[in-house]
């Protein structure tokens, strides 16, 4: 099967994420399980209250982001979609969408775990986060 065909979403959104709209994409009558990974905006960060955060993406990000997924795929999986929020997010908002669609689940949550680490560490969005004492710090840079 064509590896760009089993990538059906990936996307940067300055806009909440819908873990139903990842699912819903990766759903395949082939596959018999589904591995996910929602990321949220943790409340604190370094033992310090975070109060909020931004995200910023390089203009070639989601092509990048493209990539990352396709590069993930194995002949076990039937699909696959990732979405990551840009903009400023508070506490408790989804900032990253992950889901893998395989016959089985082993495949389907060892290709998920991979397709997050790989995202996290290629894909060129960097997080600035805004800490309760005023103090801010940049991720990713």
């Amino acid at each position: 099967m064509d590896h760009d065909a089993r990538v059906r979403l990936a996307h940067l959104r300055d806009a909440p994420l819908s873990v139903d709209e990842v699912l819903q994409a990766v759903q395949d009558p082939e596959a018999g399980g589904v591995g996910l990974f929602v990321g949220q905006v943790r409340a604190h960060d370094h033992a310090q209250p975070v109060v909020r955060l931004d995200y910023t993406a390089h203009p070639t990000a989601e092509q990048t982001l493209h990539d990352v997924v396709r590069s993930v795929l194995t002949d076990e999986i039937t699909a696959a979609a990732a979405v990551h929020r840009t903009g400023e997010l508070v506490v408790g908002d989804l900032a990253v969408v992950v889901a893998v669609s395989a016959a089985h689940r082993q495949a389907a949550l060892r290709v998920c775990a991979e397709l997050i680490d790989v995202l996290k560490t290629t894909v060129p969005i960097w997080k600035h986060q805004v800490f309760a004492d005023g103090t801010d710090e940049w991720v990713g840079l």
